[in-house]
């Protein structure tokens, strides 16, 4: 059952079920712009797979699962037509003809259209970014492997065809790359990913190919040699042309950012508001975990000086002294999948005995992240494609690499102890991006779930952390919410960050100082962090500016209720929607205006 909030007698809110489109609602409107509307939405979603083969089987469109990605000059033309003749028939309906779900749909469409044809022709980042292709062809095989959408020998059939045609994929993705354009930092992650597509073909397929009848086994093997030659002969283009020549400038520039931050958060605000949200931001938060290091540490006779009004200095050296006893406890250097598995079980049963919010029944794994992916994120929630809801959600964590000194694993895990742990999975999994995804794969369209907002998606995981840690979660323990906290002030710093290096400036020691100094982290994840901003831009803001949207849109709701708000009916009134743009949330929920 769906939930909304329904604006009654002009100013009172009450819970309820939102009303069901009957033929009296759907003939009260144009019938013929609705039609329209779901016919342009349709042909968009069914181009994903067309043209973006590897995407189409993520999402569960295996008509062409055998094939790769065109992403020659000639197929990005055939894309850049595809989309600007979808964008001119949209622009042909007149929305406020169509309900509220279709005018939210409609207007995701229209940004996500006019993104994708202001990054080929504008951005022109098929130019100097590699990683695309890097993910295309590992993408390509993993979507094969990683979940069981249909029998071994079906899915090790388009495996084969899909590395027969790798050398040719990647021969047109060297002719698409301008060496002297591509970021060095670009190059280099790049280049240790590259073997991670034969990861998968040896570790996720071949293990298979039994199940193959003697012809096909036959042509599989053959298939995975033609793979390894590809890659190899792909290696090295990578180290002696790629990264030799690889001087681009990583930094996207004011101009460029600020018109993608437009289209990336769909939001009215500009890159200076979020600056300053931010920075003020940073100054509340510390505030907060300085009250819970006087907590922690009163009465200990090695502890620092804790005044009620510390200066810099003390407050940071109390904030630090009191996250030093979550470093303590940490897991071994393999151990962290396992903590991983033990903490989302633990968190599940926290959410549904607090009853915070409907618990989805479908399955979450977590995995040990694979090559092509690593070297960018620690963890990340890989849910299941639009069209195959029922399938696994993956909960994938990067191991420690096995080049790292004892020292620098010991920073990585004093960074991911196992207070962090338990605060990654509620990120990760529960309640924060399975548990969401998996209400908007139950509750919307494709077209609504392909057209996702990363800011609600990754705002609601941050908000879910707080929510838990103010629910009582680890027995209301001070160090759990002080390491949420540390979590809340990394998700604000890293808006602080993105914005700084790519339209401030901003060097990799003063980067540095901000992660390490400001926001408490250790020094393995804050390097892993200057990577990662350094290959993207404008995704790290939405985890502060997604939860900023979520509280306020929360504290509006206990506003309009009162006495009769309640946390699980607001949360699954909220989740309902998909994962549309927070404002376009509130305004569904609030049954405002849609604009």
């Amino acid at each position: 059952m769906r939930f909304a909030l329904a604006l009654l007698a002009g100013s009172s809110l009450l819970l309820g079920a939102a009303a069901p489109v009957t033929s009296r609602t759907v003939a009260a409107r144009p019938a013929s712009a609705e039609a329209r509307f779901a016919a342009i939405g349709q042909r968009y979603v069914q181009g994903i797979a067309r043209f973006a083969p590897s995407s189409g089987t993520t999402l569960g469109d295996h008509r062409f699962d055998n094939q790769l990605d065109d992403v020659s000059a000639a197929g990005r033309a055939r894309l850049l037509t595809h989309d600007k003749a979808i964008l001119a028939a949209l622009t042909g309906i007149d929305r406020k003809a169509l309900n509220r779900e279709s005018q939210v749909d409609a207007a995701l469409l229209d940004n996500a259209l006019r993104y994708r044809i202001w990054q080929i022709e504008t951005l022109r980042s098929w130019s100097w970014d590699p990683q695309i292709y890097n993910g295309i062809a590992g993408g390509a095989l993993y979507g094969l492997a990683a979940r069981d959408f249909a029998p071994w020998p079906q899915r090790l059939k388009a495996a084969t065809a899909r590395m027969e045609a790798m050398p040719a994929f990647l021969a047109q993705a060297r002719a698409q790359i301008v060496p002297a354009l591509v970021p060095a930092i670009y190059a280099t992650t790049v280049a240790k990913q590259n073997s991670g597509v034969v990861d998968i073909a040896e570790t996720m397929l071949a293990p298979h190919a039994d199940t193959l009848s003697a012809p096909d086994r036959e042509r599989f093997t053959a298939a995975l040699a033609t793979l390894k030659r590809a890659v190899a002969e792909h290696q090295h283009w990578l180290d002696t042309v790629l990264v030799p020549q690889a001087k681009g400038e990583l930094r996207l520039g004011a101009d460029r950012y600020d018109q993608k931050m437009k289209f990336a958060l769909v939001s009215t605000l500009s890159r200076q508001e979020i600056k300053a949200r931010a920075t003020a931001a940073v100054s509340e938060t510390r505030a907060q975990m300085y009250a819970l290091a006087r907590q922690v540490l009163a009465g200990k006779p090695d502890a620092p000086a804790l005044p009620d009004q510390p200066s810099a200095a003390q407050q940071q050296a109390a904030i630090e002294a009191a996250l030093a006893l979550t470093y303590r406890e940490r897991p071994a250097r393999d151990g962290v999948v396992a903590k991983a598995r033990a903490t989302l079980a633990q968190a599940t049963d926290f959410v549904r005995a607090k009853g915070l919010v409907s618990v989805p029944d479908s399955p979450v794994k977590i995995i040990t992240m694979p090559k092509f992916r690593q070297g960018v994120a620690v963890a990340y929630c890989d849910s299941p494609g639009a069209l195959e809801r029922q399938l696994d959600t993956l909960f994938a964590i990067s191991p420690i690499p096995d080049e790292w000194s004892e020292a620098q694993a010991t920073s990585f895990l004093s960074e991911y102890n196992d207070y962090m742990i338990h605060d990654l999975s509620i990120h990760e999994a529960m309640p924060g991006h399975y548990l969401q995804i998996a209400h908007a794969n139950q509750n919307h369209s494709v077209l609504r779930a392909v057209l996702s907002s990363g800011p609600f998606i990754e705002g609601w995981a941050v908000y879910a952390e707080g929510m838990m840690a103010d629910a009582g979660y680890m027995n209301d323990d001070p160090l759990f919410k002080l390491t949420v906290l540390k979590m809340r002030l990394r998700s604000i710093t890293n808006a602080l960050l993105d914005i700084g290096i790519h339209t401030e400036g901003m060097t990799r020691e003063q980067a540095m100082e901000l992660m390490t100094k400001t926001a408490f982290q250790q020094e393995r994840e804050a390097a892993g962090k200057w990577t990662r901003a350094s290959l993207g831009s404008t995704q790290l803001l939405s985890y502060f500016t997604g939860y900023a949207e979520h509280m306020a849109m929360r504290d509006e709701a206990k506003r309009r209720l009162g006495a009769r708000f309640d946390l699980k009916s607001y949360n699954d009134a909220v989740l309902a929607h998909g994962s549309p743009p927070a404002r376009f949330v509130r305004e569904l929920v609030f049954d405002l205006p849609i604009g």
